[in-house]
């Protein structure tokens, strides 16, 4: 376990993913997230957003090209775009739970690869680099239960790619995980958004230049508290 450090070096974020990140349509003026993560860092660091509303998994690789060359952390947030696409099996006929677990199952093969080659793109830049996971919808929405539980399998592969890799877990089902942390059922508000931002802050100025897998699992309070994966 360990608590937050003050006194970090300065640092350059640069947000990569999707409308997680890239939110400002969403927030009717208020600050988008990238704007919130500025407010949250200190004066001598920096944050820039190449994250694209709408982008995929494999967009990524394209946002990776445009880092400035002073970037020091790296945060993604990306798969909720591919998991929409899967969608439609949910409404497939499955004779029984196993041929329900099958057809999810391929989905969730063809996920993980693609979240693989991702993250080990991201990796490869050799700075330390954070992956959230894919959160659900508010918690009063139709159909939560059964989202939620598709989501598992592709937050599965995220993780797993991660720990894997000795990549930090933001794990965004636990933070918004409130009604008004959602501007819609899948992009954040402003609300959230800034639990996102403190969420982000918070890590980065804990991890300093260290790359290690440490999971964020709740919006940091004053006494912010981490738990180092094995």
């Amino acid at each position: 376990m360990m608590t937050r450090q003050p006194g970090a070096s300065t640092g350059h974020v640069v947000l990569l993913g999707d409308s997680i990140f890239d939110n400002q349509a969403y927030v009717d003026g208020a600050p988008d997230v990238a704007q919130q993560l500025r407010q949250e860092l200190p004066g001598d660091w920096s944050c820039t957003l190449l994250a694209v509303d709408g982008d995929r998994i494999s967009d990524v690789d394209r946002q990776l090209r445009f880092l400035p060359p002073d970037t020091t952390h790296l945060v993604v947030s990306v798969g909720g775009n591919d998991a929409l696409g899967f969608a439609p099996l949910l409404e497939e006929d499955a004779g029984t739970v196993t041929d329900a677990l099958l057809i999810l199952g391929k989905a969730q093969d063809r996920f993980a690869a693609d979240y693989a080659a991702m993250i080990d793109a991201a990796v490869a830049k050799g700075l330390p680099t954070a992956v959230s996971t894919i959160y659900d919808t508010p918690p009063s929405a139709p159909g939560q239960r059964i989202i939620r539980t598709a989501l598992t399998i592709f937050n599965d592969s995220i993780t797993r790619a991660a720990f894997d890799r000795g990549v930090s877990v933001i794990d965004l089902r636990l933070i918004c995980n409130e009604d008004q942390d959602y501007a819609n059922p899948i992009e954040p508000s402003a609300h959230g958004g800034q639990k996102i931002a403190r969420a982000i802050a918070a890590l980065v100025l804990a991890n300093g230049t260290a790359q290690r897998s440490i999971v964020v699992a709740a919006e940091p309070a004053d006494q912010t508290v981490w738990r180092t994966a094995p």
